[in-house]
């Protein structure tokens, strides 16, 4: 009963806290002048201008999309360009690489304050030495021209085939790569969870395996 008491004067409490802090703000906002508004509007201008062009300097340096750099030169040459860069390290003979194509270009049409690259492993030996990179798919996330984080695998993003896209935005997240507004704490397992993922995924599995492709990752 004691308990009970406590959590209620405790809500009460936050309850009168927050109800004063709107009083408050009501009350600032009644004592504005023309003044006050006009300078809010300038300063949300000024804001707005900054943001678009952000986004034509995104858009000039191939933001927006899930391109191919052909080898390690392009790969720096974006690194050295962009903030954050999301490579992916890839094989055609590798299924799950086939997989984590579909997820980036979803996310990169999203995400413009990022950029969204893969590489051919096979074709950048010296680049995959460097960056001791042994499994494919290897996803390296750089940021100020810098390994900051690698995504191996599938083990981070729920241990399986099917993960929805949302598993891979919140891992990017959780190392800063994107601007993800959901809770970092917790990986959203079930979350929007396509109800035709299955079969997508069934189905490039099983045309991959007609041409000989692997299911599994490959130790590279």
């Amino acid at each position: 009963m004691a308990a009970q008491q406590a959590l209620e004067n405790h809500l009460l409490q936050a309850t009168q806290m927050i109800e004063s802090q709107v009083d408050a703000e009501i009350e600032r906002m009644e004592k504005m002048d023309d003044d006050d508004f006009e300078a809010i509007r300038q300063k949300r201008m000024v804001a707005m201008k900054k943001a678009a062009e952000q986004k034509q300097e995104w858009m000039a340096a191939g933001h927006g999309e899930y391109s191919e750099v052909a080898d390690e030169k392009e790969f720096f040459e974006a690194c050295k360009k962009s903030k954050r860069v999301v490579c992916h390290f890839y094989r055609d003979s590798t299924f799950r690489c086939k997989i984590v194509d579909k997820h980036l270009t979803d996310i990169a049409r999203k995400h413009l304050e990022t950029k969204f690259i893969k590489i051919n492993a096979e074709r950048t030996k010296f680049l995959v030495d460097r960056l001791r990179i042994k499994t494919l798919p290897t996803i390296c996330l750089a940021k100020d021209g810098k390994t900051t984080d690698y995504i191996v695998g599938f083990d981070d993003l729920g241990g399986t085939d099917d993960y929805p896209t949302v598993m891979l935005e919140w891992r990017l997240g959780r190392s800063d790569m994107i601007n993800y507004s959901g809770d970092l704490l917790e990986p959203p397992i079930n979350a929007n969870k396509s109800k035709g993922s299955s079969k997508t995924v069934g189905k490039l599995r099983r045309n991959l395996r007609d041409d000989g492709d692997s299911d599994t990752d490959d130790d590279y």
